[in-house]
């Protein structure tokens, strides 16, 4: 199928990591060197938030996971060679600095997820977003990951342009109780769920100026050039907030280094990916023509997509309203996608 003008410019690739479990709480000092961190494997090196449609980044990042009953632990290597920051003050917009962000939709319906963001000062900045922007999402700013704990290491010497740095490294342990809020049945991660999860770290071009960094600004207007976005699995457009095209997170019961987990991938992905594309379209449509459509033929779906599929999508619609179901691949079981873009199963 062509991609829309709404949906991102890449195929469906989304990454995947395995969390392994650590048998002994991590001490949470920035530094990721216990010896469960040294036998939990890291991510693929990130990319360009637009994937191979842009050159790849200029410093090296990536990131590595565990768990226990306790928490979710998160820890990344940022290669940098100007390690600076300025904001200090909570629930600020952390990323008008240099930060690393994480992204976390626990029962991957892509709405109600959790967005964390930090700096180098180990700065905070954590909310909660009802559904995409592109839905009309709110951001709740007052809401707060209650019992996270972050740190942040330096190799080098922070805000300090007279000497290089090698970069920083971070650790956060984010606590289930408050996870488990929007996660499925209400419960904290379980060996074999999945979870979606993607990265950002976003880098802003600057120039040293009397001892001080400064942001680059465009000749022709003034205003800072664009950030850099570097993300672990690419999104295939310049925008965090498509949680279908973040990584897949999946929860082994095995403790890092004791025995490999292999990775499965569920067909039923398939199926949503298909949902999604037509929801792109009546969206597109919406937008030239002011009401959604019932036909395939106005839509520009090439029905060669559904060969490999249960079942044929149908579609229900108001002029303001629309609902797309199919089968999924499990006897009983229907998948639907909605005008506001959530994705569940029903039986």
């Amino acid at each position: 199928m062509n991609f829309t003008n709404l949906g991102p410019k890449l195929p469906f690739a989304p990454r995947h990591y395995i969390c392994y479990r650590t048998s002994l709480p991590l001490f949470i000092d920035g530094k990721p060197d216990e010896t469960a961190w040294e036998k939990a494997p890291w991510t693929e090196d990130f990319g360009d938030i637009e994937g191979k449609l842009k050159p790849d980044p200029l410093y090296k990042t990536r990131v590595k996971m565990l768990w226990d009953d306790n928490y979710l632990y998160i820890a990344a290597e940022l290669e940098e060679p100007e390690v600076w920051a300025r904001l200090r003050q909570r629930d600020t917009v952390i990323f008008y600095d240099n930060d690393f962000e994480v992204f976390i939709d626990p029962d991957g319906d892509t709405h109600n997820y959790y967005e964390f963001e930090m700096n180098a000062f180990g700065t905070e900045w954590d909310l909660l977003l009802t559904k995409p922007y592109r839905d009309e999402g709110t951001a709740v700013f007052a809401w707060d990951i209650y019992g996270i704990i972050v740190a942040t290491d330096i190799n080098g010497t922070i805000n300090d342009p007279d000497n290089k740095d090698e970069g920083w490294t971070l650790e956060i342990a984010m606590p289930w109780e408050i996870l488990k809020e929007f996660a499925p049945e209400g419960e904290k991660a379980r060996a074999g769920d999945k979870w979606r999860i993607n990265f950002s770290r976003v880098e802003w071009t600057y120039d040293i100026v009397d001892g001080k960094y400064v942001k680059r600004s465009d000749p022709k207007t003034g205003k800072p050039l664009p950030e850099n976005n570097w993300v672990w699995s690419p999104q295939g457009l310049i925008n965090m907030h498509f949680p279908e095209m973040w990584g897949f997170l999946l929860f082994s019961d095995k403790i890092a280094g004791e025995g490999t987990e292999e990775y499965y991938y569920e067909k039923d992905e398939d199926i949503k990916w298909v949902l999604r594309q037509m929801y792109y379209l009546e969206k597109d449509f919406y937008e030239k023509n002011d009401r959604y459509t019932l036909s395939m033929k106005e839509l520009g779906v090439n029905s060669n997509i559904f060969i490999d599929l249960p079942g044929i999508p149908r579609i229900d619609l108001t002029k303001s309203l629309f609902e797309i179901w199919m089968p999924g691949f499990n006897k009983g079981e229907i998948w639907h996608i909605n005008n506001e873009g959530r994705t569940w199963c029903s039986h």
